[in-house]
């Protein structure tokens, strides 16, 4: 028998901020008994589980895992756009002229993540 992933955890500084604003970015909710001050929040989405934990610890350097968007009822800039007013913040823009290529974020507390381009513009 082989292992199952029940949640991608992300530590963090307040859990029900961070889950809040990964709820936004994936059109997801925190679990009903996630409250303010919570040490713990979940974020179910049909793609997975996040957890986030609160730890003591503040982020120091970059992530070793990081997860990567693509959206999927508009276009990757239309995407980056949306994150970005949410509160991300731009850290690479990897962009190319032919329209290729990917953007890399980071959430409010510093956490990377990509944005790549949704199936439509690839089918293109």
């Amino acid at each position: 028998m082989t292992s199952l992933m029940r949640h991608v955890t992300f530590d963090c500084s307040d859990a029900y901020r961070l889950g809040a604003f990964w709820a936004e970015v994936l059109g997801a909710s925190l679990a009903e008994d996630d409250r303010p001050g919570d040490p713990q929040a979940l974020v179910a989405t049909p793609a997975g589980t996040l957890l986030f934990v609160a730890v003591p610890d503040r982020k120091a350097v970059k992530n070793r895992v990081h997860l990567d968007l693509q959206p999927q009822d508009r276009t990757r800039d239309e995407e980056v756009e949306r994150l970005l007013a949410l509160g991300a913040s731009l850290v690479g823009d990897h962009r190319r002229p032919d329209g290729t290529g990917w953007v890399t974020l980071a959430d409010i507390e510093g956490n990377e993540f990509c944005v790549e381009r949704s199936a439509a513009e690839r089918a293109g």
